[in-house]
């Protein structure tokens, strides 16, 4: 584990202090989610990175699973952000599909915390929590729709459900990377091509010009 990020002796009194504080353990719970990953991510340990007392973590998060859907909602907003700025008028469905497989992968919590959240943690948060979790994600599915419309030749509707439906192919695509790493490996061209055919990358980006085109399709025979 790295050493603690800051240390924080003295008490947050003041509302400024209050939210200086949430800040900065939400920074120490960013590196440390990424050096860990989610299953060994502990409350214990976040409190030791962030160099805090475990108390002082519940006066601010009640569960771990609180941290992380603000982790998650930070990320989403993150990738947003990055992502659009990778948009292109006119670009072609493998490029948008390519561009947004990239920007997603290169961000060290958005997906594995995409992956984990309907499914664990937002069983375990509150529900003003889920609330602002879904609301945040409604607003960045407007924002990245509102620019994905022109660029794919969409309505603003079909715009809306690609993006949405990307979501859910990321995380089946991502799964599929689950086998031994063979990196170093001397491997057979027959047995590297079937692996590549079955990389999250190859697979997310060949499902999504379909899911693309379909919408596309659905939308002119209308």
């Amino acid at each position: 584990m790295s050493a603690n990020v800051t240390t924080t002796p003295r008490r947050a009194r003041t509302p400024e202090q209050k939210e200086f504080r949430r800040i900065q353990i939400l920074e120490a719970a960013e590196k440390y989610f990424q050096d860990v990953g989610y299953e060994a991510f502990s409350m214990a340990n976040l409190a030791k990175y962030a160099g805090v007392v475990k108390g002082t973590l519940y006066l601010y998060f009640t569960t771990r699973e609180e941290v992380l859907i603000t982790l998650y909602n930070q990320s989403l907003i993150r990738w947003g952000d990055e992502f659009l700025r990778h948009l292109r008028p006119n670009m072609s469905d493998g490029a948008f599909a390519s561009s947004l497989y990239t920007t997603a992968m290169d961000d060290g919590s958005f997906v594995p915390l995409l992956i984990r959240l309907e499914h664990v943690i937002e069983h375990n948060v509150a529900i003003d929590s889920l609330i602002e979790s879904k609301r945040i994600f409604i607003v960045q599915v407007d924002r990245l729709a509102e620019v994905a419309a022109p660029a794919l030749k969409l309505s603003r509707a079909q715009a809306s459900e690609v993006v949405r439906t990307m979501g859910v192919l990321l995380i089946g695509a991502t799964r599929s990377d689950q086998g031994p790493s063979l990196e170093g490996e001397t491997i057979p061209s027959d047995v590297q091509e079937l692996i590549e055919q079955f990389s999250s990358q190859t697979l997310f980006v060949k499902n999504a010009c379909r899911i693309i085109a379909g919408v596309r399709a659905e939308g002119t025979a209308e």
